[in-house]
């Protein structure tokens, strides 16, 4: 029994003894925290403005080529400066746009292209500042602690989103949108005491290169490495199949409960803080690969349920399913990142990683905005979802190298 409770819970000697780790994480947990109240508010703000299912979806795909740019850029960017400042001027910029969407929330009329702009302008800020953020993490934590880093950083996203979820749907239904986007603005000024305390974190080499060849270099070495392919598609095709947000909002009239919207958003938090508060576990798995595949595949038939039920709480259970799953995938998504790619190179695959998962999500709701609106809402989850686990099945299968990867090799893969 002592064994088991051993590997049965999260580690945090990291944040006991790495001061520099501890406040990014302490200023990752603030953000996302306040982050998710815009996130709960935004789509629901545009139902209440039109009640259209593609109006709502749209929210995801005016996102997406601001992130294809700017993410890729930024991931040049994280390579040749210094990290932590690109990482402080970005949560400067997002604490300017959360404001426009308070003050767009005080109007007697409030519009819904401010919403738009705003996202876009958001996109474009998170795409620069994303690869820097995620490329921090190696340069402060050793590589035998790397593994337990991306357990922690998945807790703190879980935490955020399920606090920050749970407690943006009540403030809105309750308080109103200006509220909701008042609470993330205060959050970025919290979120910035902490990076201010980071150590400077200065690229370690020098480029001469253009911004667009050191992205093609990058994007060179990704290619090179069919396991780091793989956990691109298998991310990607997971999110644009089967991430059900933007459906939430509808869901919750369905079940004729306006206030589960918050509880829909965070559900899938409840099961990723189950999978990482029982994280000690990840250090004895050897099949990174296999790990990233086949929990992708159970977050699939988790959003499958979800349609497939008529209760209420089937399909909260579905969501924590779903969310504990994906988590596992990207715990050893993010190992499998971190252990591997040269610290010159990291920033810009940072960049292709973010493009991996931010950009999933947003086809993912234009998807199943687009499948509700043409076959109804409970066949956009389960379509949806067992085209999620047959996509990403078939990835593993087509490609040996990442469904065959294992921890043991990672110096070698290092150097493919």
């Amino acid at each position: 029994m002592a064994s088991l409770t051993k590997w049965l819970r999260i580690d945090v000697s990291l944040l006991r003894t790495n001061r520099p780790f501890r406040n990014l994480w302490l200023s990752s947990l603030i953000t996302r925290f306040g982050a998710m109240f815009t996130y709960v508010a935004a789509p629901f703000q545009i139902k209440e403005l039109t009640g259209s299912y593609v109006a709502v979806g749209l929210l995801g795909v005016i996102e997406i080529i601001p992130l294809i740019v700017f993410g890729l850029y930024g991931g040049s960017i994280a390579d040749r400066y210094d990290r932590r400042r690109v990482v402080l001027l970005c949560e400067v910029a997002f604490l300017v746009l959360s404001s426009a969407l308070v003050a767009n929330s005080l109007l007697a009329h409030p519009t819904v292209w401010c919403i738009y702009i705003v996202a876009m302008l958001m996109a474009c800020v998170d795409g620069l500042q994303r690869p820097s953020l995620t490329a921090l993490t190696p340069r402060v934590v050793a590589r035998e602690d790397l593994a337990t880093a991306s357990a922690l950083e998945s807790w703190t996203g879980s935490a955020g989103f399920l606090i920050g979820t749970s407690l943006g749907g009540v403030i809105v239904v309750a308080f109103g949108f200006g509220w909701a986007y008042s609470i993330d603005v205060i959050t970025y000024v919290i979120s910035g005491i902490f990076l201010l305390a980071l150590p400077h974190v200065p690229p370690t080499q020098t480029f001469d290169v253009p911004h667009l060849k050191s992205i093609v270099e990058g994007a060179s070495y990704a290619w090179s490495r069919k396991d780091l392919l793989g956990t691109y598609l298998v991310d990607t095709l997971a999110m644009v199949f089967a991430f059900p947000n933007a459906l939430f909002p509808f869901l919750a009239d369905y079940f004729d409960s306006p206030h589960a919207l918050g509880l829909f958003y965070s559900a899938s938090a409840v099961g990723a803080l189950l999978a990482t508060t029982t994280s000690a576990w990840v250090k004895r798995v050897e099949r990174h690969g296999l790990a990233v595949i086949y929990s992708a595949a159970v977050w699939g038939l988790a959003i499958a349920l979800v349609g497939m039920t008529h209760s209420l709480y089937v399909a909260f259970l579905g969501l924590i399913l779903a969310g504990a799953a994906d988590t596992v995938s990207a715990i050893f998504r993010s190992t499998i990142w971190n252990t591997t790619i040269p610290d010159e190179l990291r920033g810009r695959l940072a960049g292709i990683e973010l493009l991996s998962y931010s950009i999933g999500p947003q086809l993912g709701q234009m998807r199943a905005s687009i499948s509700a609106d043409l076959f109804g809402l409970r066949r956009a989850f389960i379509s949806g979802g067992v085209l999620c686990t047959l996509s990403v099945l078939a990835v593993g299968r087509a490609l040996p190298t990442m469904r065959k990867y294992r921890a043991v090799e990672e110096s070698t893969s290092a150097k493919a």
